[in-house]
């Protein structure tokens, strides 16, 4: 009998965490934050924050955090609002990453909606 074998590397959910984090962080993401919502989110463990300084500049943290995934066979569900670069949001199944405009970012408040999680310190080298 044949195995199927697997579509996506297996990698623990703080591991893909932190090479995310370090991917953004090489391409000078804003105010990165993590967000553990284990518990409180139905849909994912992690929600990851991060500022953009334009719409050019947030597409391409999302480009190069899609180009690392696919690099290194990692699931990734989705992606939203990628044309207009105000608010994009990727799926990774286990972390949520909304990269914001600086503007945007206040508004819409995304870490107050989710102020029950724990803050989660991120090993970047700045």
């Amino acid at each position: 009998m044949k195995t199927k074998s697997k579509k996506f590397k297996e990698i623990e959910t703080q591991d893909k965490l932190q090479l995310v984090a370090e991917w953004l962080d090489e391409k000078q993401a804003i105010d990165l934050i993590a967000i553990d919502v284990t518990g409180i989110c139905p849909i994912s463990e992690i929600v990851m924050v991060v500022s953009a300084k334009g719409i050019r500049h947030a597409q391409s943290l999302a480009d190069n955090t899609l180009e690392k995934l696919s690099t290194g066979n990692i699931e990734y569900l989705g992606m939203e609002g990628y044309q207009t670069g105000d608010w994009i949001l990727l799926d990774l199944n286990d972390i949520i990453i909304h990269i914001f405009q600086e503007d945007n970012r206040g508004f819409y408040n995304v870490e107050g909606l989710w102020s029950e999680g724990t803050k989660i310190e991120l090993d970047i080298n700045r």
